[in-house]
């Protein structure tokens, strides 16, 4: 699937120092975490992977049509937001 990244997600990139290599390294070695079904165009989804050792989060969203995955933004979660595990949000 080749990756299209949005305008907001490589201003993102850029301020963060997350490279393409890092979104490549945490494509490969991560999962869903959430999935909001409701996104347009396209459903999105929550992915948390990993650069080494630096976790990260991914929104993207898959243009099957077009074999397309959207990069809509990406962050290191922060650990006042996310248990232990990355993955489950702290209640507010």
């Amino acid at each position: 699937m080749k990756l299209i990244y949005r305008q907001h997600a490589v201003r993102r990139m850029f301020e963060r120092s997350i490279s393409i290599a890092d979104i490549d390294a945490a494509m490969a070695s991560g999962r869903v975490i959430e999935e909001y079904p409701a996104d347009t165009p396209y459903p999105s989804c929550l992915w948390l992977g990993f650069a080494g050792n630096r976790p990260l989060h991914l929104v993207f969203a898959d243009n099957p049509g077009d074999g397309e995955r959207i990069i809509i933004t990406v962050y290191e979660p922060d650990p006042a937001l996310w248990l232990a595990d990355l993955a489950t949000r702290r209640n507010p």
